[in-house]
């Protein structure tokens, strides 16, 4: 498999895991019981964005190299053909 097609599944997935990954762990404002004046109750108490793109980008690699690996598999092409 050319190494375009390899980030293009990567990026797929990432972004797949990113919507899969955000909702983790959080808690609202109005959850944590501390709303900060002029902003959305509903809004995250805490984001912590990076841990959920370090979580994300791991999670990406672990199905990325899984899927090239299925798509490359004589076994598993004879299987889907």
């Amino acid at each position: 498999m050319q190494i375009g097609s390899i980030i293009a599944i990567y990026f797929v997935v990432w972004w797949l895991c990113l919507f899969m990954v955000l909702p983790w762990g959080a808690r609202s404002q109005s959850d944590a019981g501390e709303v900060t004046p002029g902003t959305e109750p509903g809004a995250p108490a805490l984001f912590r964005i990076w841990r959920k793109l370090l979580i994300t980008s791991v999670l990406a690699a672990l199905l990325s190299v899984l899927l090239v690996w299925a798509l490359g598999n004589p076994t598993l092409r004879e299987y889907w053909r």
